[in-house]
């Protein structure tokens, strides 16, 4: 529960290990780390939180999913599984929320980990995405046919059709007039705020690792040396043959980069 809503997530298991929890991004949901989550439990436990209004958490009504919400519901869920020392993982929208709780909630967590997220929102983008939710959604008559037209969003040039089918078996649900829909509300979009990620960066003390994939440009040479003025000790990793969704699309790269930086700071304890 976070502010009296229900909120689901995925648990790959090896309870007693240190923890890593993954934040996934907007549209999307804690499947999105189904293709990295086995390997990174060979060190960690393993958590994956859907956000409100995604996967299979509850939708807010009226709607409140403004970034500061987000990052309090994940103080509210880190609070509720008592995680400690633990590793943040966030991809996307889920990268800044994660920035924007670490920021705030110093001594938590032990390192922390942004996938390939767009750290300033300009009104531009903010404009273009409350436009997209705005329209109403697709309706599908039945499950076979979500999973015949499902489509990431942002498209990728790299993700394998298998994943892609994968993903679209788990991303829908069935809405009460019968018809399938995605499992997201569609408000995420419509209500989208401007955001400013980066002075998150100046009060970031714990090792940090911004991931790029290197077919992306979110994290420009321009952003990571912005980031970089405000937190000497982040690092930077580009995973090859990789878009904007890193774990989908080059997940093996993805995990070999985190552990070595994980590895890297392995001592290295919150405060």
């Amino acid at each position: 529960m976070a502010a009296g809503l229900k909120l689901h997530y995925l648990d790959y298991g090896k309870a007693g290990k240190p923890a890593m929890l993954c934040v996934h991004g907007g549209a999307a949901h804690a499947h999105w780390f189904d293709f990295v989550a086995g390997d990174f439990a060979r060190d960690h436990h393993v958590l994956a939180l859907d956000q409100r209004g995604h996967g299979d958490s509850e939708w807010a009504e009226p709607p409140d999913y403004s970034y500061e919400r987000y990052a309090a519901d994940l103080a509210e869920v880190v609070g509720n599984l008592d995680l400690r020392d633990f590793v943040l993982v966030g991809h996307s929208m889920g990268g800044t929320i994660s920035l924007t709780y670490a920021a705030a909630h110093p001594g938590r967590a032990r390192a922390l980990v942004v996938v390939d997220s767009t750290l300033v929102m300009t009104p531009d983008r903010v404009a273009r995405l409350r436009e997209v939710g705005s329209r109403p959604g697709s309706t599908y008559a039945s499950r076979q046919d979500f999973v015949a037209r499902y489509k990431l969003r942002p498209a990728s040039t790299t993700t394998a059709p298998e994943t892609v089918r994968y993903l679209a078996q788990v991303s829908a649900r069935q809405m009460p007039d019968g018809s399938w829909r995605h499992k997201f509300d569609r408000n995420v979009y419509a209500t989208r705020e401007t955001v400013d990620g980066l002075p998150c960066w100046n009060r970031i003390r714990i090792p940090a690792l911004l991931v790029k994939g290197a077919l992306s440009a979110r994290i420009s040479p321009q952003v990571y040396a912005e980031v970089k003025s405000r937190c000497p000790q982040v690092e930077l990793a580009e995973i090859a043959a990789s878009d904007h969704h890193v774990t989908l699309d080059n997940p093996r790269g993805f995990v070999q980069a985190v552990r070595t930086f994980l590895a890297k700071h392995a001592g290295a304890v919150s405060g």
